[in-house]
């Protein structure tokens, strides 16, 4: 059964419905892609797909592709797409967590795909959604500067933000007699190495009139080297992207003033948090779910050791700790979709990247010596929580920054920058 015949009915346009809980469609989406995952993403596929050159199965992504139609969930049906929201995405996303499954999915579906929707021409959304709807082409943000978190606007402002400029590096566009021209170098990018589609950001205009544009590159494109970097968590891949004299298409209409690119990223914000927090919620509730299924069976002096009071409160700490978490991911999500409030995306993924962590430091020292070996999955739990907090936290960081826009310090406190 597909995603959109799961979905029978539209999602209420008027706003946020009074009730919060999730529908019957809802659970039935999580449902399809936890029984998909169970089969196709156990630790032996996660382990071989992350060894692989591209760093995940394209046969498992073309899977979820056309079984479910993954990559369209939150793009509109004009478009190929399902037409959900990004509540949808995020529960969708809390499974792929709990398997931790390496797929385009995040770099393809929640940073690049929401650019192009709202910054591109209809002709660029035409050509390039539908394919992303269906499966066959996937899509990777290339942002120069010091972090993506910065760009986003998830840790402070980015209202000083640039893709670069004269030395500062980064990547810069000239325009001349055959368009568009792009040079420079992006460091981190996830999915960058295996994307057949690079969003770039790049500094136009030289210093009499500087601005950050976004623009089109194939990922085969002449000029373009890349290369996959040793990441902290391999099941999120990282690419080095060089462009070389490149020729990009703009994204978006030629006239400066019609597009706002930092604006754009400050608002893909809320969105990017809330599904990253969704995503940790689930890859915590399924670390804490191995950790008791073991303690219940390990013994010591004759019991299992699930049974020691102190162990059980170790786990009741986490456990109100990943509940916690959910609660604030999925109320995040929930807000986000409904255009009702901003800012909330922030705090519900610092409290889950917390949970995330928590849980899989548990879970190591729980599976005793098991547990501090290399080849252990809770390992690769507790990397993905590492990991996203170097790219998208720290976590007080985004509580700072959810602080400043709120105004809780004041003009002359402000926090997170």
């Amino acid at each position: 059964m597909t995603v959109r015949q799961i979905l029978r009915e539209e999602p209420d346009p008027e706003g946020l419905p009074m009730d919060t809980r999730l529908t019957a469609e809802q659970d039935e989406i999580r449902r399809s892609l936890r029984e998909l995952l169970h089969v196709r993403c156990g630790s032996a596929e996660v382990r071989a797909a992350v060894d692989t050159p591209a760093g995940y199965d394209p046969l498992l992504w073309a899977e979820l592709a056309e079984r479910l139609g993954l990559p369209g969930l939150a793009l509109p049906e004009r478009y190929g797409g399902v037409g959900c929201s990004v509540t949808e995405l995020a529960l969708a996303c809390e499974e792929t967590g709990r398997a931790l499954a390496p797929s385009p999915l995040f770099a393809t579906c929640v940073l690049a795909a929401p650019l192009i929707l709202a910054l591109g021409t209809e002709a660029q959304r035409a050509r390039l959604l539908s394919r992303i709807a269906a499966g066959t082409l996937t899509a990777a943000l290339a942002v120069p500067g010091p972090d993506l978190a910065g760009a986003l606007a998830l840790t402070g402002g980015n209202g000083g933000y640039t893709a670069g400029g004269g030395r500062a590096g980064g990547v810069q566009a000239g325009r001349g007699p055959d368009g568009w021209r792009l040079y420079g170098q992006v460091d981190q990018v996830l999915d960058g190495h295996s994307a057949g589609l690079l969003l770039v950001a790049a500094h136009t205009g030289g210093y009499a009139r500087a601005r950050t544009r976004l623009f089109l590159v194939g990922g085969d494109a002449s000029g373009v080297v890349r290369t996959r970097r040793t990441a902290l968590d391999a099941t999120r891949p990282q690419g080095r992207v060089q462009l070389r004299q490149v020729r990009a298409e703009l994204l978006g209409p030629e006239e400066e003033e019609a597009v706002d690119v930092r604006e754009a990223f400050a608002g893909l914000g809320d969105p990017v948090a809330a599904v990253l927090a969704a995503e940790a919620v689930g890859a915590a509730d399924r670390v804490l779910e191995r950790t008791v299924e073991y303690v219940g069976q390990r013994e010591q002096f004759g019991r299992p050791v699930g049974s020691f009071q102190a162990v059980k409160h170790r786990l009741a700490e986490v456990y109100v700790g990943v509940q916690a978490a959910r609660s604030a991911a999925y109320y995040a999500a929930w807000v986000t979709a409904g255009g009702a409030g901003e800012g909330f995306g922030g705090p519900a993924l610092a409290q889950a990247l917390e949970a995330l962590r928590a849980a899989a430091a548990e879970g190591i020292q729980l599976h005793g010596g098991i547990g501090f070996t290399w080849e252990h999955d809770a390992h690769l739990y507790f990397k993905r929580a590492a990991g996203d907090e170097l790219l998208f936290g720290p976590g007080h960081r985004l509580r700072g920054r959810a602080a400043e826009r709120a105004g809780l310090f004041g003009a002359a406190g402000k926090v997170g920058a």
